[in-house]
């Protein structure tokens, strides 16, 4: 079966079409990180207008990259949430549109969801139970998979997601945009010595990220570090005790729920799951094998929500006309 996956849920725009699942035919995406990073920021009406202006070429590529016609698909798959209302909106009306035109299925996808099923896109597949920790701009989540949409949350950030403390810090050393890429960069080789912080939690595996991000900015100040595009040691030095930091208690507190069930796997999503140290801490700390995406699987792109919608659409979970945007869409029951 091949499905044609579109997302639109933030600042990229991507299309692709997957077939049976785990095998991609054509990935394309359309970043727009350049066009916000003037901003320090993603601004949500210049995202959707962009959405508007690249979503029917750049699904028009993904058809022809996969030398697929239309009458070739099985289904239609779209992110309908979490996002910006505006972008998923641009995502779902092209969506239903094509849908209803070629007379094919409908799935709506939940993008959290999906990140997870981009581990499925690679040569090693996921094996149920499965702990994932899904880590982006906007959500910092760690969930249960039992199967197929059988999805716990166990614990989830309770101020500003990792992603989001990455661009904060950021900007406030006056790295740049988006901070995790630029922080991972500017900080290569640098031996961090700052001692900054870890919000634990006791007796929860929620996240806290929302101290660390404050700790800086207030250290940054005290040192009289002043955003600049030409950074001081210093300043890199902050910037790489924060990664470090942020990575420990990621991976520690991942690692920590794995004993409680017994699971065969810890699956890497969302963004940040592209981040070197996270990475390569998460696998020499881990008991139990660990599964990462390819780099331009972690961040937002088609391929993994035309991956999920496949596992949908073997469920049954159609979605019907009346599919909506959802911004605030949550991923599975809470524990």
């Amino acid at each position: 079966m091949k499905i044609l996956g579109i997302e639109t849920s933030c600042d990229e725009t991507a299309a692709a079409m997957v077939e049976d699942g785990t095998k991609i035919l054509s990935n394309v995406i359309s970043s727009q990180v350049e066009l916000h990073s003037r901003y320090g920021g993603i601004v949500p009406e210049v995202a959707s207008r962009q959405h508007l202006l690249s979503i029917m070429p750049i699904v028009e590529k993904a058809l022809a990259d996969a030398k697929v016609r239309h009458s070739d698909l099985s289904a239609i798959a779209v992110t309908n949430g979490p996002g910006l209302a505006g972008s998923l909106l641009v995502g779902v009306n092209l969506a239903k549109a094509l849908a209803l035109a070629w007379g094919l299925p409908l799935i709506g996808v939940n993008h959290l969801e999906a990140h997870i099923y981009a581990n499925w896109l690679g040569e090693d597949k996921p094996v149920f139970p499965v702990i994932s920790l899904i880590v982006s701009g906007g959500h910092t989540e760690l969930v249960l998979l039992q199967g197929h949409g059988e999805i716990t949350r166990l614990g989830r950030t309770r101020d500003d997601a990792a992603g989001e403390a990455f661009d904060k810090v950021a900007r406030a050393l006056g790295l740049g945009y988006p901070g995790g890429p630029v922080i991972e960069r500017a900080t290569q080789g640098i031996t961090p010595t700052y001692r900054l912080p870890r919000a634990w939690i006791k007796g929860s595996d929620d996240f806290s990220f929302s101290g660390i991000k404050t700790a800086v900015v207030r250290l940054a100040e005290e040192l009289k570090i002043s955003p600049s595009p030409n950074p001081n040691p210093l300043a890199l030095d902050l910037a790489a005790s924060f990664q470090q930091a942020v990575v420990d208690v990621l991976v520690t507190k991942t690692v920590a729920v794995v004993g409680k069930h017994g699971v065969n796997q810890i699956l890497l999503a969302g963004g940040v799951a592209a981040n070197k140290l996270l990475r390569e801490t998460m696998v020499r700390r881990s008991p139990i094998p660990v599964l990462i995406p390819a780099h331009i699987l972690c961040t937002d792109n088609a391929a993994m929500v035309a991956c999920c919608g496949y596992f949908r659409l073997l469920q049954g979970k159609v979605a019907g006309w009346d599919l909506d945007v959802v911004p605030g869409l949550s991923l599975g029951s809470s524990k």
